[in-house]
């Protein structure tokens, strides 16, 4: 029996290895990709909670954003915002998606847009409750 939970957890963890590191292969770049999309798509056929799929698009944006591939960053971004809406998830969730959107929007030269969601990425991330994931979400901001 296939563990879908397991296989996204790994494949998240493995797609962020490949994230961080400070040189990729064209052949990393695409398996970046792929295991982002399978990570997310394993975490539907588990029966995940919707902020484990709004992680996945926020996982599969940045992606698109570190390959400067700017419409699928825009897709996979909305698509996270949306489901945090949808499902009223706010938290570190919601701070992720606009800190997404205003990657994405960047990277496609939407300056406006880009700094509307940095706002609402920064407001969203002031109110983490967890000062640790807070700290977390501020490290990452201050690289947008």
């Amino acid at each position: 029996m296939t563990d879908h939970r397991q296989l996204g957890v790994d494949l998240f963890n493995h797609a962020w290895s490949l994230l961080e590191l400070p040189e990729r292969s064209r052949e990393q770049d695409d398996e970046l990709l792929h295991a982002a999309h399978a990570s997310r798509h394993h975490w539907a056929h588990a029966g995940a909670g919707p902020e484990h799929l709004a992680r996945g698009e926020w996982q599969i944006s940045r992606v698109y954003v570190v390959l400067g591939r700017a419409e699928p960053a825009l897709h996979h971004a909305r698509r996270c915002l949306e489901l945090c809406a949808e499902h009223g998830i706010g938290d570190w969730d919601l701070a992720y998606a606009h800190e997404a959107l205003a990657r994405a929007h960047a990277l496609a030269g939407n300056a406006d847009e880009s700094a509307e969601h940095k706002r609402l990425s920064r407001e969203a991330g002031d109110a983490i409750a967890d000062p640790e994931d807070r700290e977390h979400f501020d490290e990452d901001y201050a690289t947008l």
